[in-house]
């Protein structure tokens, strides 16, 4: 990827945007790829759908990313300035005691800092206990609730971490927040563009879509297929990389760095299996790293598998360590692997080929 792409990645996996607040990231996107697509359409959660026609109307081939990050949003205000939060999907307490986060309110963005009560202050009792949601605090240096009044810091309010993109070991590896997923809305973007510069002839439609509220839900996949109503879906999604320590390859098969993820199994959905075979022929005929996965969380197919018929789906990870955290670390190599594969995948996605995976 040139240093255009890089730069426009780095920027949109900073964009705040937690579940429910995606607004900033798919302005993004439709900013930088909507001159790639022949339509531009969405859903009425938010979710941003871009269009690239092949020689076909059908089949319809969706795939998407979900352009939410976890974050919070405010639940209370304190006597003394402190802010209550709950969280927007899948934190762990003992992740955020001393992270920094932006509050966004009516009158602007404010940066505070994820705090509890000192160590000093407790006992051999309290140390020994893991932190929970209703132990932590959000500081953003008022002394009181006319404070927070002033700054137009509201319940309700969103917040997201702050954490910068950083390009380590000369470019082979990144590391940032909000990987999951603005990752999979990247690659399938990212596709569109590729195809219409790249003049490729594909046999379908394809609809690239960057969904809203994923980690609250699946939020927006169901809505987004009922605009779409797909034939075959695809979603892009981070896979959990099992090259960390303490995490056994059953936990965790797939390696940062080794290619991309074709999930075999999820708790959300179990893959339409003759597109699962048919997606690794194609990675092996074109010779591109990939990974074979199983993962106890879920995607967006989870929702549009389940499509008024039924849809064939399949899930693509991209391997990263440290997700539902402040930072992710992730191989752009996989991530290109992944680009390959959408790539060569919908070159060979005809009807009859589509037809086939549900013939009886």
């Amino acid at each position: 990827m040139d240093e255009d792409t890089i730069s426009f990645f780095s920027r949109f996996t900073e964009a705040f945007g937690p579940s429910g607040f995606e607004i900033e990231p798919l302005k993004m996107l439709k900013e930088r790829y909507s001159p790639y697509a022949d339509e531009i359409l969405s859903d009425k959660l938010g979710s941003l759908i871009l269009v690239k026609r092949g020689s076909s109307e059908r089949p319809r081939i969706m795939a998407s990313g979900h352009s939410d990050e976890i974050g919070f949003i405010i639940v209370s205000i304190e006597d003394n300035g402190f802010l209550k939060f709950e969280p927007l999907g899948g934190w762990v307490p003992t992740t955020l005691p001393a992270q920094r986060v932006i509050i966004r309110s009516k009158k602007g963005d404010y940066v505070g800092v994820i705090t509890s009560k000192p160590p000093h202050l407790m006992t051999p009792e309290e140390r020994k206990k893991p932190i929970e949601f209703k132990d932590l605090y959000i500081d953003v240096g008022a002394k009181n609730k006319d404070q927070i009044k002033e700054m137009g810091i509201r319940i309700g309010d969103p917040a997201a971490p702050l954490a910068p993109f950083e390009v380590l070991r000369g470019g082979k590896v990144w590391l940032g927040k909000a990987f999951d997923d603005r990752v999979g809305a990247f690659v399938v973007m990212e596709t569109i563009k590729r195809l219409k510069e790249e003049r490729v002839e594909h046999p379908n439609s394809y609809y690239a879509v960057a969904t809203v509220q994923e980690e609250v839900g699946l939020r927006g996949a169901e809505t987004a297929a009922d605009v779409v109503d797909p034939d075959l879906f695809i979603a892009v999604d981070v896979d959990i990389a099992g090259d960390s320590p303490g995490v056994s390859s059953y936990e965790a098969p797939s390696k940062m760095g080794e290619g991309v993820s074709i999930l075999t199994w999820d708790k959300s959905m179990v893959p339409n299996a003759r597109l699962k075979e048919f997606v690794i022929e194609v990675a092996e005929e074109e010779n591109i790293p990939y990974q074979l996965s199983a993962v106890k969380g879920g995607t967006d197919a989870g929702k549009v598998h389940l499509h008024r018929y039924g849809v064939p789906s399949i899930v693509l990870g991209i391997p990263t360590r440290h997700i539902h955290s402040h930072s992710s670390i992730m191989s752009p190599d996989d991530v290109e692997a992944a680009l390959r594969l959408m790539m060569a995948l919908i070159k060979r996605l005809d009807d009859r080929t589509v037809r086939g995976f549900t013939e009886i």
